[in-house]
């Protein structure tokens, strides 16, 4: 049994992580996700765990707080009728293969790669938040045919490799195609669901790498799991009440400045390993 001095720290880093990724959540409507991979790698780190696979950690726990959130976010999002259940049925198959794909990409690279891929795409999301505008459009409607065929695996895929669910890129790409933002938010939940389910199965098979962080199942690293998902459903509202009390906007920009910042730091780190 790992030493009690290593897990209380682990612990309490852990229950922090969970507590900023939720209040972001809720005051940003921005996937916890992306925070809470840098977040996990920099904590198990800075705890002594240096496993060459370790980005595999991290993205797939990121992964499977998201199989819970999102089936939250879901309900509470269908309540008030905002989920687009036809955009999610026509994306669903493609979105989980793609997501299957990213997972087997995933468990076959090191922490150096999937470190490049995750700066790269973090920098262009980051970008996006920063300077992407609500009026911008592609089409007037979301993709079909062939189009869609397409798309559907791409946001899967590319989610996993970064370990985060569908509103980082599913949001944007339902903006893009004229789809209400309050609508597109409750509808990449359901992208969310449909890109962890697939992924984290493939990922608590996986054998676990040597130099994992204690009780890790797979690549899912139980302990962190639980605790984040504990921190996210406490801290989460309080973070929705304070985007009904300020203009988000404002720190939608700071927030896309961190997120770009964090981005090359992780490029940085897998330039120099």
């Amino acid at each position: 049994m790992p030493d009690l001095s290593l897990l209380l720290p682990m612990a309490a880093l852990l229950m922090a992580i969970g507590a900023f990724a939720g209040v972001l959540a809720g005051l940003l409507g921005v996937g916890g996700g992306i925070v809470l991979v840098p977040a996990l790698y920099y904590a198990f780190t800075g705890l002594g765990y240096a496993s060459p696979f370790l980005m595999q950690v991290c993205l797939a726990t990121s992964l499977a707080t998201i199989v819970v959130t999102s089936i939250r976010s879901v309900h509470s999002h269908n309540k008030k009728g905002a989920v687009d259940w036809d955009i999610l049925k026509g994306w669903a198959i493609g979105i989980a293969i793609g997501a299957v794909l990213g997972m087997l990409t995933v468990s076959s690279l090191r922490t150096q790669t999937l470190q490049a891929i995750f700066g790269t795409l973090a920098l262009v999301v980051g970008l996006y938040l920063g300077f992407g505008r609500s009026e911008w459009r592609l089409a007037d409607a979301m993709p079909k045919g062939i189009r869609r065929a397409i798309y559907s695996p791409v946001v899967g895929f590319l989610s996993v490799l970064m370990g985060i669910g569908g509103g980082s890129f599913g949001v944007p790409l339902m903006s893009l195609h004229n789809v209400p933002i309050h609508r597109a938010v409750a509808t990449a939940a359901g992208f969310g669901l449909l890109i962890a389910v697939p992924s984290v199965t493939g990922f608590l098979l996986v054998t676990t790498p040597e130099g994992a962080p204690p009780y890790t199942l797979g690549v899912v690293n139980l302990p962190a799991f639980a605790l984040i998902i504990a921190m996210t459903l406490i801290t989460t509202p309080y973070g929705a009440k304070l985007a009904h009390a300020m203009d988000p906007k404002p720190l939608k920009r700071v927030f896309a400045v961190f997120l770009i910042l964090v981005a090359i730091n992780m490029l940085r780190k897998a330039l120099l390993a």
